[in-house]
């Protein structure tokens, strides 16, 4: 079952049965190197991870170490999902979108959009990121982009990147500062907190929007935001992600707030998973609504109910939620008839 977030149910509805591309936006950001301020991978080989979960989703192996992402706790990494997904109704194709990766994904035939991007740097210390040629390059990606099915479903994986997301936001001047997520089910506020705050003490009354988001934001977030701009409606686009998209789209309605421009969200949906829409320590429908255009959002009622796995179980205690595309690919399923049981089973072999 599909459910609403905001918005109505009519569009997701019209893509029943359709056919999608899943591409998958993937960037590493020097702030995974603050001690504590992420769970989303495998500690001191953190950068590896969006590598790692791109490897997954292509071939159903990992290649640049021997197993896949996981916290330490023992949370596999979201790319379990969008596979498993997909093995049971596979996606039109899947391309990855190197955003500045450190360690290239091992595949081949797998179309990988490389944009001679560099990875981000910290943002307590000013991430140092050319955001206004990074915006436009993901401006001009989408204006061009030739779609090869009947939508678009938009991944990520950036370790770290709730954190960015939030800095953002509060940069941009939304009230936001405790509303989004995290990989961790007990928050390190203290942590996030201190690095945002050094990351919006960085920031001059004279910035700019794209001196701002250069100072205090990821790759992923600005590409992505130049994407959806790009795209503008001309064909439906699911940004399957949790309160990291939410942040993608705050960075559009700034940007046109700012620079002027309208936007088609006629096309737009938010799509995220049943953890991150009941998560006690963020609001993504809040986010949503700070929105100055109208946007449809989604979650699938999915959960581990059906599987006694000690390392899934924790994602329904609140550990990782979303990321790599899960809810998208969730809901996605849902759309062509696939089952929470046929899901379970899928992972529960990856697992085994």
């Amino acid at each position: 079952m599909i459910k609403n977030i905001i918005g109505n149910i009519d569009f997701i509805e019209s893509l029943r049965g359709k056919s999608a591309s899943f591409i998958l936006a993937l960037s590493n950001s020097k702030t995974i190197n603050i001690k504590g301020i992420t769970q989303a991978g495998i500690p001191n080989l953190i950068h590896l991870t969006p590598t790692l979960d791109a490897e997954f989703m292509a071939v159903g192996e990992v290649r640049c170490l021997e197993n896949i992402a996981e916290t330490p706790k023992g949370v596999p990494t979201p790319a379990l999902m969008s596979r498993a997904v997909h093995l049971l109704k596979p996606f039109r194709e899947i391309e990855f979108l190197n955003l500045g990766l450190e360690v290239t994904p091992k595949v081949k035939y797998f179309k990988q959009h490389n944009f001679n991007i560099n990875p981000s740097g910290s943002i307590d210390v000013g991430a140092d990121i050319d955001a206004e040629s990074i915006f436009q390059k993901g401006l001009e990606f989408g204006r061009e982009y030739k779609l090869n099915s009947d939508y678009i479903i938009l991944g990520e994986s950036v370790p770290s990147g709730t954190t960015t997301a939030n800095a953002t936001a509060l940069a941009l001047g939304y009230d936001a500062k405790d509303l989004f997520s995290s990989s961790f089910k007990n928050v390190p506020n203290s942590i996030k907190e201190q690095t945002i705050k050094k990351a919006l003490s960085n920031i001059e009354k004279s910035d700019n929007i794209f001196d701002i988001l250069g100072k205090v934001s990821d790759n992923m977030l600005i590409f992505n935001a130049g994407f959806i701009l790009g795209v503008n409606g001309k064909f439906p686009l699911i940004l399957a992600g949790g309160t990291q998209m939410a942040g993608v789209l705050l960075i559009v309605n700034s940007i046109l707030r700012e620079m002027g421009g309208e936007i088609d969200s006629s096309n737009l949906a938010l799509a995220t998973t049943k953890w991150v829409v009941e998560d006690e320590n963020s609001d993504i429908k809040a986010l949503l609504e700070m929105l100055d255009f109208p946007i449809n959002g989604y979650f699938a009622d999915f959960d581990f109910s059906l599987t006694d796995h000690p390392a899934l179980k924790l994602y329904d205690k609140g550990e990782a939620k979303e990321g790599v595309g899960a809810g998208g690919a969730l809901v996605y399923g849902v759309l062509n008839g696939v089952n929470k049981k046929a899901i379970t089973n899928k992972i529960e072999i990856f697992l085994s």
